[in-house]
């Protein structure tokens, strides 16, 4: 068994392999680290790309597009590793950025995933959208970062270098200790695509682990790679997502109420996407809202089998307020001006 295992999950990508997997073999250094390929089954020449100009990276070969959950439960049933970075294809690294994650994890035996900092790749003194400085969600599910909230993006001045614990870690690129990943059993493959890491580490967290970020690795993610950012089907799977995700794991005080506030704030997103956005945008929430009710009996059979959901509280990494209400009633635009710790 290695250490740890640089896991690059591949569809399509092979213009992202040539221009950034060369800099990741040659700054991923280490006798215990490997780099390795999951390809999702693609259909372009991308495996065959590798094989010829990287021929000592292992390709890990699925028979179908799995997407990124089942993709990587798919890949890591296959490596051993201590530790699992999940890296997206479209990622520039720095020098030793493996090795300090790893080493990070070893000092803190406690921590299940931890994310490095996140600056956008096409402009480099800007937090990127994917994961930022750390990600948190409000207490109705919306998703933001230190450095993001909504689509509003700082630049990055110092502001968010101190380590500290989070509630998800981006899956652009994430340092997952092994053992918390088998015990929490791997991405839930319904998902598909898109926030199947914030329910990871919200399970982590279940479980009684740290979820964090380190600010002393820096990597430069393109982002929209698989699904451009604010299509249809980005928008499909991240409404989808969060409800299954909320329908999962909150606690059951607190589920009822939350699932009725965040459909009719979805009804309200849906007619603001008709009017900026048209039609596809606008039917991809209410299909969004039509495939999660087709999750009830799934979603009623998790919670049968974790009575965690009935034991445990919201984590404290969660922000007991709401988003929007802070964001745009109270115009608090940026992490550092919520008022919640």
């Amino acid at each position: 068994m290695i250490k740890t295992a640089v896991v690059i999950l591949n569809w399509n990508g092979r213009t992202f392999l040539e221009k950034f997997l060369p800099g990741v073999i040659s700054k991923t250094i280490g006798a215990d680290t490997e780099v390795i390929v999951a390809d999702n089954a693609s259909d372009d020449d991308s495996v065959k790309w590798i094989q010829s100009h990287h021929p000592l990276i292992r390709v890990v070969e699925l028979d179908r597009n799995y997407g990124y959950a089942g993709g990587y439960n798919r890949a890591l049933k296959e490596i051993e590793a201590e530790y699992y970075i999940l890296l997206n294809s479209d990622v520039s690294v720095e020098d030793e950025w493996a090795d300090k994650l790893a080493t990070y994890m070893d000092m803190h035996p406690n921590v299940g995933a931890c994310q490095p900092k996140i600056m956008s790749f096409d402009n480099p003194a800007s937090f990127e959208y994917a994961g930022a400085a750390g990600g948190y969600i409000d207490k109705l599910g919306y998703p933001f970062c230190r450095g993001r909230m909504f689509n509003r993006l700082e630049k990055d001045n110092g502001q968010y270098d101190d380590t500290r614990e989070i509630f998800w870690a981006s899956g652009s690129c994430m340092v997952v200790r092994a053992s918390a990943f088998d015990q929490c059993d791997g991405f839930d493959e319904s998902f598909f695509l898109h926030m199947e890491e914030i329910d990871l580490c919200w399970r982590m967290q279940n479980a009684g682990y740290s979820v964090c970020y380190f600010p002393y690795v820096t990597v430069w993610h393109v982002g929209g790679g698989t699904l451009p950012y604010g299509s249809p089907a980005k928008i499909y799977y991240n409404f989808r997502n969060s409800l299954i995700m909320m329908a999962k794991n909150l606690p059951d005080r607190h589920l009822r109420r939350t699932i009725f506030l965040r459909q009719v704030l979805d009804g309200v997103a849906a007619v603001l996407f008709l009017v900026r956005d048209g039609r596809s945008a606008a039917a991809a929430v209410l299909k969004a809202h039509r495939h999660f009710r087709k999750q009830h009996n799934a979603i009623k059979t998790f919670r049968a089998m974790n009575p965690h959901t009935d034991m445990y509280h919201t984590p404290h990494t969660m922000m007991n307020k709401s988003l929007l209400l802070e964001y745009y009633i109270r115009g608090r635009k940026k992490f550092s001006e919520l008022k919640w710790h």
